[in-house]
């Protein structure tokens, strides 16, 4: 059985005895019934893991905490930066979108409503809705073995998103009309990937004029929740990730 995975921001090393987050020691004691003396791993969200074990908390029996054995910085990124700028869909969809591209290796997710959205958010909605994605992020990184946090932003429109990727990256948009495939070079990636009824013409000429260029993944049209991960996966067997 894995050893189970928890993070655990601030993590200062040996020796250190500390309380687990509420959601971890709520997942430890109640779902996978661990007990003192059980092994777990610590991960910082920055770069580090740390070999800890489980012990009672002196103040409260019933709670526990975690005693750092052992810990290093692991790094299990993967060997080229991609970006996902991914368009607005329907919440299952995309809630599966953020999981499997953390899994694979995503380094930067931007989210962004789209012309064809059929989600729009908005306020406390909207914040309420980033906190579960970013809880998503960490319980990915958990279960995959990464060790950084990949950050996840939401713009206020799709050009904010597709500016937002930073500078040096080679940019590519996602449509199944294109002329050619997709090809990355050498260096970081940007995909952008539509919704459920891909982008408009008005949406693929603004990326254009960001530099991005359109590319099609085979003679088949993927679904928006196929697309991302379709491009991610390509990319990184392109640059010999899984050799």
């Amino acid at each position: 059985m894995t050893t189970p995975r928890f993070l655990v921001p601030g993590v200062a090393g040996p020796g250190q005895s500390l309380a687990l987050p509420p959601a971890a020691e709520h997942h430890a004691r109640r779902v996978l019934r661990l007990r003192a003396g059980d092994a777990v791993v610590l991960f910082d969200g920055a770069g580090s893991e740390f070999e800890a074990v489980l012990v009672e908390d002196p103040l409260n029996a019933s709670q526990l905490q975690a005693r750092v054995v052992r810990g290093a910085p692991v790094d299990r990124e993967a060997g080229v930066a991609i970006t996902l700028v991914q368009a607005l869909c329907a919440q299952d969809k995309l809630d599966w979108i953020i999981e499997k591209c953390v899994e694979l290796g995503a380094a930067r997710l931007i989210l962004a409503p789209a012309e064809r959205s059929v989600v729009r958010l908005a306020g406390e909605r909207r914040e309420r809705r980033i906190e579960r994605w970013r809880d998503l992020v960490a319980a990915a990184c958990s279960q995959c073995g990464r060790n950084r946090l990949p950050p996840l932003q939401f713009a206020d429109d799709l050009a904010a998103a597709l500016r937002a990727d930073g500078p040096g990256a080679e940019r590519w948009i996602l449509d199944p009309r294109a002329g050619r495939g997709l090809a990355p070079g050498a260096g970081p990636v940007t995909v952008a990937v539509g919704p459920e009824g891909g982008f408009t013409d008005t949406e693929l000429e603004l990326a254009r004029s960001l530099g991005y260029t359109d590319a099609r993944m085979g003679s088949r049209i993927l679904r928006t929740e196929t697309a991302g991960l379709a491009a991610i996966s390509a990319i990184l067997a392109l640059r010999g990730e899984w050799a």
